[in-house]
């Protein structure tokens, strides 16, 4: 009890700065000269270009946010029943706290004004003007509502992606508590670095169209911060160190979650180019296909030369690595590198996972899909990156070796991928050491061993499977601290109050 009362004061502070910050907003808006975009607007004075890629872009946020619900299913296929519920307010509170702080300041850190560190004007979305990548002063480019809701889907989804290594442990508090330095602060750094006119983009012309680097190595860096301080799953390591499966319980709900994250990457990558009129996010929906495909039939002939079995959840993460690592060169390469790639990336995810699986415990290998996936794809830039559509994406950037001959650009992906991991797991582990030290970061044995469904949520996600006779019959309801071996056991020691 003493721990949730301090987990709940150490929220307070979070919850009434969010309030204060919206108090202050600046709600006028933003004038062109004497114009204001609503007089320009009304007036149809908007140029129709704008509208089409406005339009596109709009479009295209929606297929990314549509992948909170892929990942969504793929987490809750697997993990176990007694906390496949638990899923559901993660992602909902996560995508809320994202909206209210990438719309409060994290759009500004982003793509506002400011130096090569950091942006440092434009908080709200107040000023269109704050925004280079913005019409009016980007003439052919997007509304900057529609800027905004684009990227604020990537950072979204980045957010989403860090919790997949923290399922069936971690207490709910700490969502809230990172969810707000991480959208605020960490991925827009991140982001101004790269996607905007940071340093790693004007000084070492770092590649990335759609964000390897930026969303899949920033949230595998979060990510293995987390478990280095949170631990593995009880149960998962034997008293020799020897890792056991831990099987989901639901494999069609995980098949479909990587179908729908594979529909959202439609939205990902063709929609970086941040127009509809140049011809190019057709071909990069090619690309994109070709990846993904690439990765699934890697990742599962490795597996098969291996086991002599189609490994289920192989073949999906053989997919979200090919797309993982064609993130980041979408737009920069030509057709014929795309199955390259996945290939490659469906291979890694395979070794990287049963490696990864042996002293660390990541459920659903985000460490290897998108860490070890999506650096892959940043350097894959240095090889393949095509010299006319690296002037065109970032004038001063280089092709790869097998166009120059030089592995000038391979250099500035290193730099990029180790200082954006650098930055992210550093910032990550103090605010996740923090958290420990404070309320703490995971619950309690006994909790785990009743599932994260009724200790953190007080319901069970499938309650005629696990809800208990005393309940079902009326007898009355058990607290959840007593709740030992009401669902399947994560560890067999845990089963009194002694033990917890």
């Amino acid at each position: 009890m003493r721990s949730r009362l301090v987990q709940k004061r150490a929220l307070l502070p979070a919850a009434t700065m969010l309030i204060s910050l919206a108090g202050i907003a600046v709600f006028a808006p933003a004038a062109f000269g004497d114009k204001t975009i609503d007089e320009l607007g009304f007036a149809g004075k908007i140029p129709i270009e704008v509208g089409l890629n406005s339009a596109w872009i709009v479009l295209s946020g929606c297929l990314v946010m549509f992948m909170q619900g892929g990942l969504a299913m793929v987490e809750v296929g697997f993990v176990r029943g007694k906390n496949a519920g638990s899923i559901i307010p993660k992602f909902l509170v996560n995508f809320a706290l994202a909206a209210a702080l990438f719309w409060a300041v994290g759009f500004a850190f982003s793509f506002g004004d400011g130096n090569l560190l950091i942006g440092t004007s434009g908080w709200f979305v107040s000023n269109a003007q704050d925004f280079a990548l913005a019409w009016p002063r980007y003439t052919n480019g997007v509304t900057v509502e529609a800027l905004w809701w684009f990227q604020f889907t990537f950072c979204a989804i980045a957010l989403a992606i860090v919790w997949g290594t923290t399922l069936e442990r971690i207490k709910f508090g700490v969502y809230i508590v990172f969810a707000i330095v991480f959208a605020g602060f960490i991925y827009p750094v991140v982001a101004h670095w790269i996607f905007s006119d940071g340093w790693l983009r004007t000084n070492f012309h770092v590649q990335d169209f759609a964000g390897s680097i930026v969303v899949d190595v920033t949230a595998a860096a979060s990510a293995l911060a987390v478990l280095l301080v949170l631990g593995p799953r009880r149960g998962k390591y034997s008293s020799d160190g020897k890792a056991r499966a831990i099987p989901g319980h639901n494999m069609p709900l995980f098949g479909l979650g990587i179908f729908i994250l594979w529909l959202g990457w439609y939205g990902f990558n063709p929609g970086s180019t941040l127009t509809a009129l140049d011809g190019r996010f057709p071909e990069i929906v090619i690309i994109t296909t070709l990846a993904g495909a690439f990765g699934v039939l890697a990742a599962v002939s490795l597996m098969w030369i291996r086991t002599r079995a189609f490994d289920i959840g192989m073949s999906g993460n053989g997919a979200i690595a090919g797309l993982v690592a064609i993130t980041g060169p979408a737009g920069y390469i030509d057709a014929w590198a795309a199955p390259i790639i996945g290939a490659i990336a469906g291979l890694i995810v395979v070794e990287g996972v049963l490696l990864i699986d042996r002293k660390i415990d990541d459920p659903i290998g985000v460490l290897s899909a998108h860490g070890l996936a999506g650096a892959w794809g940043a350097l894959s830039l240095g090889l393949f990156a095509a010299p006319r559509l690296a002037e065109y994406n970032l004038p001063g950037s280089h092709g790869g070796f097998f166009y120059t001959g030089t592995f000038t650009q391979l250099g500035s992906q290193v730099v990029g991928i180790v200082a954006v991991f650098a930055f992210v797991f550093v910032a990550s582990y103090a605010v996740f050491f923090a958290c420990d030290k404070t309320f703490g970061l995971r619950v309690t044995a006994a909790q785990e061993n009743a599932g994260i469904d009724i200790s953190e949520h007080g319901m069970y996600g499938y309650p005629e499977q696990f809800i208990p006779a005393a309940e079902l019959f009326g007898e009355g309801i058990i607290d959840a601290e007593d709740r030992v071996g009401t669902g399947p056991l994560s560890d067999p020691e845990v089963t009194s109050r002694d033990s917890r």
